[in-house]
């Protein structure tokens, strides 16, 4: 596959949004809408996604770029080659009213947010996502909603062309990272910018501490355009602070949900978890900062309150949410994230967390649903675990902030919904072998027995530990320890694990007859007749957005549609 094509990947994604006005992470307007269109002749939506797949960095060609990569810099002026390529200039980008939010965790919880709050004012709004969880169109949304198969194939197969026919060898650009060096820093001239917590993620890109990574992330500042972060740890924000002042841009610390809701009712949300209370107050500030410079008139009143300083960052003013406001927070969907579906005995959580301040949170989200459930009236509860990690992040660490969930099983599997993933183009992944995704498999189940074995036989001088990142008061009620050769099952593929899981209990997952060699594993075998006589099994799977996706299309298949 020639280096040309590899390139292209990168300049399908922001040009085919681009050309319908949307872009990372949220952008507003009165005008926009998307009306059918037809469709390349001959061509259908799967045929363009697996098109669009053909054009993925290979896992060989990835690892020789790792090895060769040169200035960063240049890649993201390759950008704008691109886009001129694809019929368009910066300057078409410079006229869309945008918000560019970048952050380690809680960024696309704070674009669901604001995005649902603006159309609560009935604006016309679009917004541009990365990864997507089922379908690859799910990246680009007009009015809330993924583009529509026939509006993707027809912009995808014209964009297609157009780079087909200026074909030039061009540098790798890095893709959906987020920050000073990524492909959607090209835009130039946003409305407001934000940033959400910042923890330690892709660090062969963006370095190996929180300061390096703020460092990067503050690149989507801009001269004169206003930006505003949650509190961060005293390190990263003194970076943010400096890279503000750098590039001339004025930065604000966003006061807590609690100070805006102070005087009024408090704020419903329409995702779970105590976490996302800082990302939907990064969202107020946002939609608020976006109506005042747009001379809206339902910007909300402010409060009576004179600005502070704290980290010698002012903190933002403090204004009262309008009801539109306090609708868009309620009615705010985001799948994937705290994302929870009940279905007879059992119970799924689902949490695309991946990074170690991420799992925390998903921890306690987890622990604090258990607290607050319908207990079963007969018959045992099972808490099983479904788990996969992919790129540079340290499984065992992550897997280590999961253990005070006490699971009685640890399910792991790659993130492939079937062992062929040639029907299923929108889940197919060429940037690494089937061999390294069931090698790392493996490599989890050593981790997690390592650490159960370690729970079983605990140092009787050392104190227990309290639960990362929340009261000890959440402490549930121990289950008895079971042996570490008797928790753990590894499977080729997210079908398989959820049979397993589900034992055919789930009313909406209804696979055909699995496939023989299932339960010849003893722990298979002796964990199926648990699952099938437990009152109630509570299944968390998190690690990887990618998983996240995997389990969604096999339990919702209506998201498939």
């Amino acid at each position: 596959m020639s280096p040309a094509r590899n390139h292209l990947r990168a300049a399908l994604s922001l040009a085919a949004a681009s050309a319908r006005g949307v872009t990372t992470q949220v952008a507003a307007q009165r005008g926009l809408s998307a009306w059918p269109v037809p469709q390349e002749p001959s061509m259908e939506y799967q045929d363009a996604v697996r098109m669009l797949n053909t054009l993925q960095t290979n896992a060989g060609y990835l690892e020789q770029v790792k090895r060769q990569r040169g200035d960063p810099q240049t890649q993201l002026e390759a950008m704008e080659l691109y886009l001129a390529r694809s019929g368009l200039q910066v300057e078409d980008l410079d006229r869309l009213n945008i918000i560019h939010v970048t952050g380690t965790k809680g960024k696309g919880s704070t674009c669901a947010f604001t995005e649902c709050i603006l159309r609560s004012y009935g604006l016309k709004t679009g917004f541009f996502s990365s990864p997507h969880l089922v379908q690859v169109r799910e990246r680009i949304r007009i009015n809330g909603q993924p583009i529509s198969p026939e509006l993707f194939t027809k912009y995808f197969w014209r964009l297609y062309h157009r780079l087909e026919e200026t074909k030039v060898d061009l540098a790798v650009v890095e893709v959906g990272i987020g920050g000073a060096y990524d492909c959607t820093n090209i835009i130039r001239k946003p409305v407001v910018c934000g940033v959400s917590s910042l923890g330690i993620d892709h660090t062969s890109l963006l370095g190996d501490t929180v300061e390096k990574i703020a460092w990067q992330k503050g690149g989507i500042f801009k001269r004169g355009v206003p930006a505003f972060t949650v509190l961060q740890p005293e390190g990263p924000l003194a970076v943010l602070r400096d890279r503000a002042q750098e590039i001339s841009c004025p930065l604000y610390l966003c006061p807590t949900l609690e100070a805006l809701e102070e005087g009024g009712p408090p704020l419903a949300l329409g995702l779970e978890g105590e976490h996302q209370r800082s990302n939907a107050a990064l969202a107020l500030q946002l939609a608020h900062c976006w109506l005042q410079r747009q001379d809206h008139h339902g910007a909300g009143e402010l409060k009576a309150s004179r600005p502070g300083i704290l980290w010698q960052l002012p903190l933002a003013p403090v204004f009262q949410p309008t009801s539109h406001m306090r609708l868009g927070l309620r009615n705010t969907e985001w799948l994937g994230r705290t994302q929870v579906l009940r279905r007879g005995p059992l119970t799924w959580y689902l949490d695309g967390a991946h990074t170690p301040s991420s799992v925390q949170a998903c921890v306690r989200w987890f622990r604090q649903a258990l607290q607050g459930r319908e207990r079963p009236s007969g018959g045992p509860e099972v808490r099983v675990l479904l788990f996969n990690a992919t790129g540079d992040r340290d499984p065992a660490a992550l897997l280590k902030l999961l253990q005070p969930c006490q699971f009685d099983y640890a399910v792991f599997c790659p993130n492939l919904t079937e062992v062929s993933s040639t029907g299923n183009a929108d889940q197919q992944n060429f940037t690494v072998t089937l061999d390294q995704v069931l090698l790392r498999c493996l490599e989890h189940q050593q981790h997690w027995n390592h650490l159960d074995k370690e729970q079983a036989s605990p140092d009787l001088w050392s104190a227990p530990s309290p639960e990362p990142g929340g009261p000890t008061s959440l402490l549930l009620a121990p289950h008895p320890p079971h042996t570490c050769s008797a928790s753990s099952l590894v499977f080729s593929c997210i079908s398989h694990a959820l049979q397993w899981i589900s034992q055919g209990r789930d009313p909406v997952f209804q696979p055909p007859t699995p496939p023989k060699g299932l339960l010849t594993h003893p722990v298979a075998h002796s964990g199926a007749s648990v699952l099938h006589e437990a009152a109630a099994i509570h299944v968390l799977v998190t690690g990887s957005l990618h998983l996240v996706g995997g389990v969604l299309k096999l339990l919702e298949p209506a998201l498939s549609q």
